[in-house]
């Protein structure tokens, strides 16, 4: 495929720490004009957790006020047959994200006069998501052999009809598959082989016709993901930059084959957002890029096909001051680095 070259530019992970969904977005396309992305608001209702608002419409499935888990006792059999007749004729109009589960998609979705080169949505992984939601005895759905199936072919209309919609304010779109689960990988908490993997996450992808992603924010085996047809691989930078570089065979690869890398280089927790500077994380990053130029590399091509993003989600940070301060490093050390290109 031809490259993908950002130059650089900012987007976000997705989560912020607001409230309200309108404001929100106004900061979100204050500070990225270019690749705006929809915000997750988990603050706002238990719904619009990563793990509760890719729910809806799953088979069996009952969302409390804080659990999510598939009862059993429910009919199962009528829900399973919908959503495999839905995945066999690409119905993605049946499982659709609703404003109940994700107000701050609904909003994006109407905001006027944008023109984005680009606009950016996410959906969680479905190794994150089956291993995270349970059935009523606490059993991991993933390991379920009818519901484990079930999950990324459900992720996977839920991606799709995402897409479709985010095509409204723009022709090119990006969707970040979240798997944090995968920094478990390879643990007693992840049993589930490469393999197995791999063949969930290309479930996912076959939904999204546009550039595809897949974000961990921890240490795994990045081989694994890399090993898969995505378009852009999106890490912590600035707490794990190392990780990424114990792979650059398939880092390389997967530059030569026209990808990308989104580098988390802005800290989302209060203490270390307050003591870096736009140039004290141009440092970091350009620390962080160096052992990819010194295996081949060249270093304006990794300019070229770097996107650059906080290290995880803002909503962690206790105001939405602090989100606007992150978001405003990302945009400032952004046009530090596309100065390089110039």
């Amino acid at each position: 495929m031809t490259a993908i070259e950002f130059n650089c530019l900012p987007t976000a992970i997705g989560s912020m720490p607001q409230t309200d969904p309108r404001a929100a977005c106004a900061q979100v396309v204050k500070y990225l004009r270019e690749i705006p992305c929809w915000p997750q608001l988990p603050r706002r209702a238990f719904r619009e957790n990563m793990y509760a608002q890719y729910s809806e419409g799953f088979p069996g499935i009952t969302v409390t006020a804080d659990r999510v888990y598939v009862d059993r006792a429910k009919d199962l059999d009528k829900s399973l047959e919908k959503l495999y007749a839905a995945y066999l004729d690409n119905d993605v109009a049946s499982y659709p994200l609703s404003a109940d589960y994700a107000a701050g998609l609904h909003a994006f979705l109407a905001l006027k006069n944008l023109s984005p080169m680009a606009v950016k949505g996410q959906v969680t992984g479905p190794v994150t998501w089956g291993l995270t939601v349970t059935d009523s005895e606490g059993r991991a759905v993933i390991y379920d052999d009818v519901l484990g199936d079930a999950v990324a072919k459900f992720l996977r209309l839920k991606a799709a009809w995402q897409e479709k919609e985010l095509k409204k304010l723009s022709a090119n779109t990006i969707i970040f598959v979240d798997e944090p689960y995968m920094a478990s990988y390879g643990s007693v908490s992840v049993l589930l082989s490469a393999e197995r993997v791999k063949s969930l996450l290309e479930e996912v992808f076959k939904g999204i016709e546009g550039l595809k992603g897949v974000h961990c924010c921890g240490n795994t085996d990045w081989s694994v993901l890399l090993g898969t047809g995505l378009d852009i691989v999106s890490f912590d930078a600035y707490n794990y930059a190392r990780s990424l570089s114990l792979y650059p065979k398939d880092v390389k690869k997967l530059l030569d084959r026209g990808g990308a890398i989104a580098w988390g280089i802005v800290p989302n927790d209060g203490a270390s957002l307050g003591k870096e500077t736009a140039a004290s994380l141009k440092d970091r990053l350009e620390e962080a890029m160096a052992p990819f130029t010194r295996n081949g590399v060249p270093f304006k091509q990794l300019l070229r096909q770097s996107l650059l993003t906080p290290s995880c989600t803002l909503a962690s940070l206790d105001t939405p001051e602090a989100s606007a301060r992150a978001l405003e490093l990302l945009a400032d050390l952004s046009h530090l680095m596309r100065k390089k290109l110039a």
